[in-house]
């Protein structure tokens, strides 16, 4: 059903789909926008400036209002595309993977942009894709031939603002996850190195052996427990939560144990930060290293510890291995460590500063999954005409 005074028309009547080339500004000077400085969320991610006459032949042309689409796959179907502004003398070039679709007259280039993005688009650009496998396309004939329902400019633009109001507030709170964490970043280097210290803590931090303060659990044969994972950014999870269920009848009988509180290791991978510590008890793959906290180790403490990139590079100089893809860095050399230790009570105080922080970083990104879902929801209302907006 076509709302009120809208029109269904072909994206073909609203826009011209690869325009001719423009001219060349008397400095020489346009922006250049590779694929890869597009974003999966419709975003320019960086602009370089590059000399008219080097880019002028092998590459797509566009304009300041502009909409680029990447027409191969997987880019396509990934959402890669953006409205391109304030491009060097309103001019520029970029990835021969891109559709151009300029809007014509009475016809908003916001409201062209968020056509663009939706799911139905996108889906029905999927299945017309032409090309061999891996190198398959979108047409710019799918593109002219697209039916969208259309409503007069007036209502286009006020549709357009709406949803890029939604965009500042997702953009916002995207900076802010951002920042958060770069201040942790610079908390953890802070804290859990003795920098920066904690009133009513002042004695000397003890320089430790790790194999003092850490055990290793070498439990096998225990074939009843879940399945574990230790990743690099979600720490000790359920296997079934990274997508790889297990659903083989190997023999596991090697598999190590792996209880609450205790930290895991991947032996090869130590010293790119695959660590966590444990919240449940499970098995995890022999490729793991399961150490026990002892007294004078906080878990939580350690936790973060062992993410710090001064004590990574030091668990990287103790790998042993001919080349990067052979480092492992097992138990005893694991233990030799030395590294600088407050008392278990300032432990537990910096783990707690670090806790809260990642407490605000997760109530963050749980804001931005909703206003992601919202706009989202928004999007298909306002596009569609099934939720109208009052012009003046």
């Amino acid at each position: 059903m076509v709302p009120n005074g809208w029109k269904i028309e072909k994206l073909g009547d609203l826009c011209t789909i690869n325009p001719k080339k423009p001219l060349k500004p008397n400095d020489d000077k346009v922006s250049f926008i590779a694929m890869n400085q597009l974003s999966e969320s419709g975003k320019v991610i960086l602009i370089t400036t590059k000399k008219y006459d080097d880019v002028s032949k092998g590459f797509t042309s566009f304009m300041d209002n502009d909409v680029l689409v990447a027409k191969i796959t997987p880019c396509f179907e990934n959402g890669k595309g953006a409205l391109v502004k304030n491009l060097m003398n309103g001019v520029g070039f970029g990835s021969t993977e891109f559709h151009v679709l300029r809007a014509k007259k009475n016809t908003c280039p916001e409201f062209i942009y968020y056509l663009t993005r939706t799911n139905e688009l996108r889906a029905k650009g999927e299945m017309n894709m032409q090309g061999s496998a891996g190198h398959r396309r979108v047409t710019a004939d799918y593109f002219n031939a697209y039916k969208v329902k259309t409503p007069p400019l007036q209502e286009q633009q006020k549709i357009a603002k709406i949803l890029s109001t939604w965009d500042k507030a997702i953009s916002t709170t995207e900076a802010l996850i951002d920042n958060s964490k770069q201040q942790k970043k610079a908390l953890m280097q802070q804290l859990l190195t003795g920098k920066k210290r904690f009133a009513g803590f002042e004695g000397e931090w003890e320089e430790v052996k790790l194999g003092e303060l850490f055990k290793e659990r070498v439990e096998t044969g225990v074939n009843n427990l879940p399945l574990i994972s230790i990743t690099s950014l979600a720490g000790v999870i359920d296997r079934n939560d990274v997508g790889r269920k297990d659903t083989s009848n190997s023999d596991k009988s090697k598999y190590r144990r792996i209880c609450h509180n205790d930290i895991g290791y991947n032996t090869m991978r130590m010293w790119q930060g695959v660590s966590g510590l444990s919240n449940m008890e499970g098995i995890v793959s022999p490729a793991y290293t399961i150490v026990i906290p002892q007294k004078g180790a906080n878990p939580t403490f350690a936790s973060y510890l062992f993410k710090l990139p001064d004590l990574i590079h030091i668990f990287r100089r103790n790998s042993q291995g001919l080349v990067s893809d052979t480092w492992n860095l097992k138990y005893p050399h694991f233990a030799k460590i030395k590294w600088l230790f407050p008392l278990e009570n300032e432990q537990q105080k910096i783990a707690l500063v670090l806790i809260n922080a990642d407490k605000e970083i997760k109530l963050l990104e749980k804001q931005l999954i909703d206003l992601k879902q919202e706009k989202k929801a928004l999007m298909q209302q306002l596009l569609t005409g099934k939720k109208r907006v009052r012009v003046n």
